[in-house]
Formats: C-alpha cells, structure tokens, sequence
C-alpha cells in the first residue's frame, strides 16, 4: 500500500517564483525596503529563525509583497498559514484563533477571576473577624 503524502505548502518558493517572473531583484527589494538581502533570502528559503519574529516578519512580508506587485494582507495571510508558530502570528488580526488557544485564555481568565474572588473573601473576613472580636 502506497502512502500519499500531501505537500507541504511554500510560501518562500512560491514568492520567489513570482518575483523572478516579474523580474524584480533582491537587491531592488532591499533598497526599496531596506530590508537586508539575507533577511530576504531567509524568508524565500522558509527560513523564519533569521526573521525578526512577530510584527516585523509580517511587515517584511508585507514590504516583499508591494515590491513585488502582490497582494500585501494576502500575502501576509498565506505566510501565516505556512508558520502559524506564536513567533509569526502574535498579535496578527490574520492569526485564527483556534480553540485550544481560546480555552487557554478562558483556563487563565477563569483563575484570575477565582484568584481575586479568594482574596476579596480573605480580606472581608479578616475586616470581619477584627470588628467582631474588638
């Protein structure tokens, strides 16, 4: 029985295609953006570690777009889609929002609720037990 493996999308291969094609250089991308070349190249191999992480990785790819003649919040979409990792994705409007992330936030709301609900008991028994033995 053959296994069928489903290919990895390429973000990096699929954008550098499609500058080579418009026929738009690295180096015209980094003078206009002043990104480095080698931040660039690294985003064409996938290579998000030489990425500064977060917003910035999305503003490059957002800069890499314009110069190219692509869709920038697509792009932006698509990059996401390829590296979901929190280091991409924090604080993206683009980022889904799955449900083991949103039960997190609702894990630690819910303590921090229970938390100052503890403490304001605490502290309306210690008032009572001081007013009460005085």
């Amino acid at each position: 029985m053959a296994i069928v493996e489903t290919a990895k999308p390429d973000f990096g291969g699929k954008v550098k295609r499609l500058r080579e094609e418009r026929g738009v250089s690295l180096r015209q991308i980094a003078d206009a953006t002043k990104i480095s070349v080698g931040a660039l190249e690294a985003l064409e191999r996938n290579d998000i570690s030489r990425l500064p992480g977060g917003i910035f990785s999305r503003g490059f790819v957002r800069s890499y777009a314009t110069q190219v003649g692509l869709d920038p919040e697509q792009t932006v979409r698509d990059f996401i889609v390829q590296f979901p990792h929190d280091s991409v994705t924090v604080g993206s409007p683009h980022a889904a929002q799955d449900g083991e992330r949103t039960g997190v936030r609702r894990s630690r709301s819910s303590a921090i609720v229970v938390a100052v609900l503890l403490m304001v008991t605490v502290i309306v028994g210690a008032i009572l037990f001081v007013t009460l033995t005085n």
